[in-house]
């Protein structure tokens, strides 16, 4: 019997020296910390490792975290300084800094930071109209982080930042706001429609330019070249002219041939006559009036034959000249004769004579 109770109150004092040794012992994880409190009284910290206290004496409270820690708020009605009710959602992140003051300085910190931050978000918000709200979300942010550090430093608590993560107007706002950004979006798009109208006519209208100005400058180059042509041609048929000296009755004769390729213009009244043309005419009619003198060539010829043969070439001149005037006056419809030019006439220095010798040219107009 007594064996029994001698077994059981060594069993006793076993379990009771066992627990003492687990209260004496404690070990605090890194990054967290303990408050101990000795006869109901504040008396230090436990940091992180092995730590020893008095059992049945000292009082140990439980681990505080002392990492960073990420808290998020449910959506929270602020009303903007232009009386619009705004859905604000906050995630708040601090720190405690001093397990002591986190938990002796405030009850419950949690819920003294959510409510601090729900009052210091509405007196930031109330003080801004609704689009300077949504515009204006870091500086929201610098001022609750100010507002909410200084406010928890004697709570033991370091304010690292505040985030917003949401800002939900009235519905009604949100449907005015989708139809200002899309008419924003159309006049942006209608914008950019014009402006590459515009850069394409101004493309259009550089290429137009370019065109009129190569094929002005190719029909520059090709008049060019004709009228060099021209001139070559022209001043050939000069060289030619004056190298072979033809006679003026041939002369006389081409410029008979050619007035009714020049009575063809529409605004053509008038022929002027040269005088080397008239002069021409008289002196085939002289030639042929006029005794011919002997040559070798003719020595042989009877004087028959010669009267023959220049009655022939005036018959044959009278009949060009003739019929070089009927084809004139068969184009312009008026009957060309000869006469002296008209005084509304202004005669070329280069085709006829003075007014003292107008008798030598001939001038066919037409009214």
């Amino acid at each position: 019997m007594e064996d029994s109770a001698i077994l059981i109150a060594g069993l006793i004092i076993a379990v009771f020296a066992a627990i003492t040794v687990l209260r004496v012992v404690r070990i605090v994880p890194q990054a967290r910390a303990r408050n101990i409190e000795r006869l109901g009284r504040y008396h230090r910290t436990l940091k992180p490792g092995l730590n020893f206290v008095i059992p049945y004496i000292d009082r140990v409270y439980p681990v505080i975290d002392l990492r960073e820690q990420v808290v998020s708020f449910k959506p929270q009605p602020v009303i903007t300084e232009d009386n619009l009710v705004v859905e604000i959602d906050t995630v708040l992140y601090f720190q405690v800094t001093d397990p002591r003051a986190a938990a002796y300085e405030i009850a419950n910190f949690l819920q003294a930071v959510e409510q601090l931050t729900v009052t210091t978000l509405r007196n930031v918000v109330g003080s801004m109209d609704l689009e300077r709200t949504l515009t204006s979300r870091d500086t929201i942010n610098n001022q609750l982080r100010g507002v909410l550090d200084e406010a928890t430093g004697k709570w033991g608590l370091r304010v690292n930042r505040v985030e917003i993560k949401a800002i939900d107007p009235p519905q009604s706002i949100k449907d005015a706001m989708e139809k200002q950004m899309r008419a924003e979006r159309d006049k942006r798009a209608a914008i950019l429609s014009a402006e590459g109208q515009r850069q394409s006519q101004i493309l259009t209208a550089e290429g137009d330019k370019q065109a009129v100005v190569l094929r002005a400058e190719g029909d520059r180059t090709a008049q060019v070249l004709k009228a060099e042509g021209q001139s070559r041609a022209i001043d050939e048929v000069f060289q030619s002219v004056h190298r072979n000296d033809p006679d003026p009755k041939l002369l006389a004769y081409q410029y008979l041939q050619m007035l009714p390729e020049l009575a063809q213009g529409p605004g053509n009244t008038f022929w002027v006559i040269p005088s080397e043309v008239t002069s021409a005419l008289q002196d085939v009619s002289r030639a042929f009036t006029q005794a011919l003198p002997k040559s070798p060539a003719t020595r042989e010829t009877s004087s028959d034959e010669l009267a023959e043969q220049a009655a022939a070439d005036t018959a044959q001149a009278a009949q060009a000249a003739a019929q070089a005037l009927a084809d004139a006056a068969e184009v312009d419809g008026t009957p060309i004769t000869p006469g002296t030019p008209r005084p509304d006439t202004v005669p070329n220095s280069g085709d006829t004579q003075p007014t003292g010798h107008a008798d030598n040219n001939q001038t066919t107009s037409s009214p």
